[in-house]
């Protein structure tokens, strides 16, 4: 039954997600790209829903590239390319494919070949990138030598050959396929836990979300949902990033603690004092930024794109991620409060040992005296 469903029209987008900089300044961004590539720039936002039920913390500029050939398995087609830049310093590229009139099996081929031209080490995104960063590297504040990466691909039928409900779509679409990435007959149980994550609002509307790839049906054109799912997905990346730099920088942190500790009381004092000041910097700066992550998206009335985004967010592992770099602050911050009590201990030590040795010269002094 899945090979009589037409797709009219629709799109397959493939996003790749970079973290490039500890910050990156919007403003400056924006200015950069219109004096030398001449194109417009605009601030994301969402046109489902007004500002006071869901909105970006800081919007996202938007920047437009030329649009490009793209190689697929078996055909050349032609692709629309974007670029998101968040002020916490993740770039999203995104390859838009317009999708008209293909059988669904042909969608889900192509959607699959999509996958294979985007992946890891794909010359698309090395070279937008280098593009990109070679106009706005200024913007960046701290930018990053290595670049962590995310990757997400959306599936978006706008019609079918005919009118379909939600639950049509899923009896006859063989969603579970399209979303694997997989050509042989997958498990009942399987095909379940693959499209357990389903949303509709209406009922000719339908959001099915994976790990990596999301199924939309959206015949109004709304383009909140994947919005949303990018910005969940950034916020996946941003703190993968401070989890990896706290476990360096918890490793590090123990060794330098043993080395402040060692030697001379004075000297022992003043490296523990340093190494606190050290910590508090580095836990008041990942508290800031990880903050700014955790606001970049402020949901207060709308219940669907809500329930949508934080389904995305338990997808992704966002908040075991955010609870694991809360413990390691915790940890450091302990640490500096440990070090800031022993750095005062020691100073009020010494100070007392300096009080008594006066107390005894004066002694001496006086029974010096004739």
């Amino acid at each position: 039954m899945a090979a009589a469903l037409h797709v009219r029209s629709g799109a397959l987008v493939a996003h790749r997600l970079l973290d490039v900089a500890n910050e990156i300044d919007l403003a400056r961004a924006e200015s950069l790209w219109h004096a030398q590539q001449g194109g417009a720039s605009r601030r994301t936002r969402l046109v489902t829903v007004a500002d006071n039920e869901l909105s970006f913390g800081v919007p996202p500029a938007l920047l437009t590239l030329p649009a490009m050939r793209l190689q697929l398995d078996d055909a050349v087609v032609e692709a629309e390319l974007t670029v998101r830049i968040y002020d916490f310093g993740a770039i999203v590229l995104a390859l838009r494919v317009p999708v008209t009139e293909l059988p669904w099996g042909e969608f889900a081929r192509r959607f699959n070949d999509l996958d294979r031209a985007t992946g890891d080490g794909a010359e698309v995104w090395r070279d937008a990138l280098r593009t990109v960063l070679a106009v706005i590297g200024p913007a960046l504040h701290r930018p990053a030598p290595q670049h962590l990466e995310e990757d997400y691909l959306f599936a978006i039928v706008h019609g079918f050959a005919e009118p379909m409900t939600a639950a049509e779509i899923r009896a006859r679409a063989n969603l579970p396929a399209l979303l694997s990435g997989e050509t042989r007959p997958l498990s009942a149980q399987e095909a379940t836990a693959i499209t357990e994550q389903a949303y509709s609002y209406f009922d000719d509307d339908l959001v099915v979300l994976t790990w990596d790839r999301a199924f939309l049906y959206e015949p109004r054109r709304d383009s909140d949902v994947v919005d949303i799912i990018e910005v969940a997905n950034a916020q996946l990346l941003e703190m993968r990033y401070y989890d990896e730099l706290l476990d360096a920088e918890l490793v590090s942190m123990y060794h330098l603690v043993e080395n402040a500790r060692g030697g001379l009381s004075l000297l022992a004092s003043r490296r523990a004092a340093r190494l606190a000041r050290r910590l508090y910097g580095l836990v008041a700066e990942v508290t800031q930024l990880t903050e700014r992550v955790e606001n970049s998206l402020q949901v207060t009335e709308d219940v669907y794109l809500a329930r949508i985004y934080g389904a995305a967010l338990e997808l992704f592992r966002v908040p075991r991620l955010t609870a694991a770099v809360n413990r390691k602050l915790a940890i450091i911050r302990d640490t500096y409060t440990a070090l800031y009590d022993e750095a005062s201990s020691r100073r009020a030590e010494m100070l007392e040992l300096a009080i008594v040795l006066l107390i005894v010269f004066e002694i001496v002094l006086a029974l010096a005296r004739p």
